[in-house]
């Protein structure tokens, strides 16, 4: 018998049963349950707006999106969203998916954070995106029924999410925060750190070795 919470089900299948077990034992309980809540708020999104992401590849999109926050992960000096992002496309083509099926959760995860492009891209990135901006600011929370919202976070509590999320964000971002440079990400390292300092664009371009 499937799964589902508010209306949704919860894909079946032996690449997601894995996923769900790699995400639950090797992060943290607040990244389990927000991942899962980016994935029925992402699912509740692509149905108002028509779209029809593939839903096992939504689902794993979710899982991975902030893997790269924590180890084994965070191993590379790269954003964070591009370690999960490789994990996820990693994990896909080891489970017998297609290059372009893992190429499209490696596009979601990468893009989750960037403002401006998801949603003018295929459902599955859009929808990623979008069950992330609801999850983290908020964002769309009155575009869903608050009985499919009670439910969601009945099943995958939040806890103290803002802060203990702020939390992790910083403490996966803190040891390369020239990664941040250009995204959302150095907000939170600059809410910690209020003393930080970074090279901007403009510092950039007028230091660069052209004479003009």
């Amino acid at each position: 018998m499937s799964h589902t919470v508010a209306g949704i089900e919860i894909p079946e299948s032996a690449p997601v049963a894995e996923a769900t077990r790699l995400v639950r034992e090797t992060t943290s309980p607040l990244i389990h349950h927000h991942s899962q809540r980016v994935y029925l708020f992402g699912r509740l999104h692509a149905r108002r707006l028509a779209l029809t992401p593939d839903p096992e590849l939504l689902y794993l999109a979710a899982m991975f999106h902030d893997t790269g926050l924590t180890t084994p992960y965070s191993h590379e000096v790269q954003r964070f969203e591009v370690d999960g992002a490789d994990h996820g496309r990693a994990f896909l083509l080891k489970h017998g998916f297609s290059p372009a099926a893992a190429d499209t959760v490696w596009a979601a995860i990468a893009l989750h954070t960037t403002p401006g492009i998801p949603t003018r891209m295929g459902p599955e990135i859009a929808a990623t995106h979008l069950g992330v901006m609801t999850d983290v600011i908020g964002l769309g929370l009155d575009d869903i029924d608050p009985d499919q919202i009670d439910e969601i976070v009945a099943a995958h509590p939040r806890g103290d999410f803002k802060n203990e999320f702020l939390t992790a964000y910083f403490e996966g971002n803190k040891d390369r925060p020239d990664t941040t440079n250009g995204t959302v990400n150095s907000d939170v390292l600059e809410h910690f750190i209020p003393d930080l300092r970074r090279t901007t664009t403009v510092e950039r371009m007028l230091g660069s070795p052209w004479p003009s």
